[in-house]
């Protein structure tokens, strides 16, 4: 993802932070760290979302949350249609197959060519964050059973 775009900032849980080497490193990169426990976390994205949106900075969500089995789907999490929304700046759908190689846990790993699809953007202009979370899980749902 970092080739592929501009300079951006992950969404990604605040306890990861916290592991040896690997949580440090992760800090440097300017991570919107979010606590999931917290009923605020939603509002803290947007906040802090529309600072790095601000700053030229991509903000990279991972919809689902979490890694999932590779062709099981799981509801997406409309905290990225809300930073949407509340910024009216448009979505661009990516979709992989890393979980095909590197699965949810830590192994079995194994070494393959990630395929990634890259969708136009969805403009949220006109519409909810439900809708524009629609759209944007349909169309990652269906690009996932070309790969």
């Amino acid at each position: 993802m970092q080739v592929l775009l501009p300079p951006q900032s992950w969404v990604l849980k605040k306890q990861l932070l916290r592991i040896p080497f690997f949580g440090w490193g992760l800090a440097l990169l300017n991570p919107i760290a979010i606590d999931r426990t917290k009923f605020y976390s939603v509002k803290e994205l947007i906040t802090k979302g529309a600072q790095r949106l601000a700053q030229g900075r991509w903000v990279v969500i991972f919809p689902q949350g979490t890694r999932v089995r590779y062709g099981t789907n799981k509801k997406f999490n409309k905290s990225g249609a809300a930073l949407a929304h509340a910024t009216q700046t448009p979505i661009i759908p990516i979709a992989h197959n890393a979980g095909k190689f590197w699965p949810k846990g830590f192994f079995p790993r194994k070494s393959g060519t990630v395929e990634i699809i890259i969708g136009k953007a969805i403009s949220p202009h006109n519409l909810s964050t439900v809708e524009i979370n629609l759209i944007a899980e349909n169309w990652i749902n269906k690009q996932l059973l070309n790969i």
